[in-house]
């Protein structure tokens, strides 16, 4: 706070103060008497942790890897599903608990993930569809995108309190503008010649956004999502401070230790999971040309399956 006296017109930061310190108290005064207020969001987000948590860990190693390969093979094609499974066995082998910490450090970023999503496509798709409203949210979204992830840290302490839960707000706080702003500009770089001739087509407006509008975004959309992943993971270290388990964890306590060697295995899982989801997004945001005018069922694990099965999908359906 400064000193009331008089202005000096060389210097006159010293003599005014808008208060900005003292009404950021009065809203950690609010927090901290009004946690009750937020208990259900704290209860609903920490039952969707545990429950995704609980399946990643229920299910063996060995068939998650394999779950995971399929996946890849089917977004990204068999070299990428390859390469996802080598990266995932080393990791496992680097270290006997590098295994279950990653599943942990997983379900934290899914959940945030699903939580960006759900929320970052309805108000991409408003500001894709609305001058005005995307005017109204681009300071709020370049605000979320350049204050530092350790200033969130605060009041969502206050408000809520330490663990997973936390975390998980300031993940979705940190990396729920890239989904917004992407979403955003791919419905506004659909070529409005398609659209209009969709309406004069007698298409319904829901039927042109599902139907073009979405379909010509995704590239964009997947791009947001990638970036989206990519910030989650880069704020589980942070989030460790406020107790968030997980390889992000690991890495805060061998610093605290001076133990390179863990240091290096949490930091080394961070990255082989960011390579693997990187990987798969975008392999799941390729267009149609890309994968030869096919449809995503046509290819991998499932036109696999479907040919073996008898059915052709490069004969039974159309270029």
């Amino acid at each position: 706070m400064a000193d009331k006296e008089s202005v000096n017109l060389l210097s006159p930061f010293r003599s005014i103060d808008f208060g900005i310190a003292d009404w950021a108290d009065g809203i950690k005064n609010w927090a901290a008497e009004n946690r009750d207020v937020v208990q259900p969001i704290k209860w609903f987000v920490n039952d969707l942790i545990v429950t995704v948590e609980a399946i990643m860990h229920a299910i063996p190693p060995v068939a998650m890897l394999g779950l995971i390969f399929l996946l890849a093979w089917q977004a990204a094609g068999v070299r990428v599903a390859a390469f996802v499974a080598c990266c995932l066995i080393f990791l496992g082998l680097s270290d006997p608990y590098a295994w279950g910490l990653a599943m942990t450090t997983l379900a934290v970023v899914t959940t945030s993930v699903a939580i960006c999503v759900f929320f970052g496509l309805p108000l991409g798709l408003l500001a894709g569809k609305s001058d005005r409203f995307e005017i109204a949210i681009r300071p709020v979204l370049d605000t979320m995108q350049t204050i530092p992830a350790f200033v969130y840290l605060v009041p969502v302490v206050m408000l809520i309190g330490i663990g997973n839960v936390s975390g998980v707000i300031v993940t979705v706080v940190f990396a729920l503008p890239p989904i917004i702003r992407l979403t955003s500009l791919g419905i506004r770089q659909v070529d409005v010649s398609v659209v209009e001739a969709a309406r004069a087509f007698g298409s319904s407006p829901r039927q042109i956004l599902f139907k073009v509008e979405l379909p010509l975004a995704t590239p964009s959309i997947m791009a947001g999502l990638n970036q989206t992943i990519m910030m989650a993971l880069s704020v589980v270290v942070i989030a460790s401070l406020i107790a968030v388990k997980g390889l992000g964890n690991e890495v805060l306590r061998a610093m605290g230790r001076l133990d390179a060697g863990k240091a290096l295995v949490g930091g080394f899982g961070i990255v082989v999971l960011a390579i693997v989801l990187d990987r798969i997004t975008q392999g799941l945001g390729r267009t149609g040309r890309e994968r030869g005018h096919r449809h995503w069922w046509q290819g991998g694990p499932v036109g696999l399956c479907l040919r073996l099965l008898g059915k052709n999908p490069k004969e039974t359906s159309p270029v």
